[in-house]
């Protein structure tokens, strides 16, 4: 039997995807899944919209991240991607590495055996093609869950994408596979939309 793709829309800079992402994984051992990352972004999708000065601030400085994913992607594939993505997050979510988030990603190609040359991808430029290819990235998550979301985004192969989840801890074991049960139901369900309840704590990264 094949395994059930799953595919997780992940802004690298963002807390609660590196959360979900550990989760996936770990499902993935215990549920017969092909788990998947793909690009999404919190800078396009605020784009134009009046925030706070100190969080567009944070979105300002969160372009190169998402385009180096994507170019890693293009150029070096899914599990490219994947190496990348957990080197990166072992520095900046877990070693608090957030000072220099260029010198964060080019540590984490070194660390992933990949290119050194693809931090040139890092640097914005609107218009070119990575950032065209970041952008339909980003709209292959929204064009399946809507603008009223951020990231992550889960999507089980056909049936509806969906924010989340936001977890904390990230299950492990038998847990995570329950929560990946849990939500590839809902997936299949087309008229259902949402749960939610406040968050009471941060991000748990034990």
């Amino acid at each position: 039997m094949t395994a059930r793709p799953v595919e997780l829309f992940i802004d690298p800079v963002c807390p609660w995807a590196w959360m979900t992402s550990r989760w996936l994984l770990q499902a993935a051992q215990v549920r017969d899944i092909a788990p998947t990352f793909s690009v999404m972004s919190l800078s396009v999708l605020n784009e134009g919209r009046d925030l706070d000065a100190g969080y567009r601030e944070m979105l300002d400085d969160s372009w190169g991240p998402a385009r180096l994913a994507v170019a890693i992607r293009r150029a070096e594939g899914q599990e490219a991607l994947a190496r990348w993505y957990g080197a990166w997050g072992a520095r900046y979510h877990v070693g608090s590495e957030h000072g220099d988030r260029r010198a964060t990603a080019v540590a984490a190609l070194a660390e992933a055996e990949l290119p050194a040359s693809l931090i040139e991808a890092y640097q914005p430029v609107a218009g070119d093609e990575i950032d065209q290819a970041l952008r339909a990235s980003h709209d292959g998550a929204i064009s399946r869950v809507g603008d009223e979301v951020g990231t992550p985004v889960i999507a089980f192969g056909e049936g509806t994408a969906y924010f989340g989840p936001v977890v904390s801890p990230s299950p492990k074991g038998e847990d995570a596979g329950k929560l990946l049960d849990a939500l590839a139901t809902m997936s299949e369900i087309d008229g259902f939309y949402e749960l939610k309840r406040t968050r009471t704590g941060g991000v748990d990264l034990s």
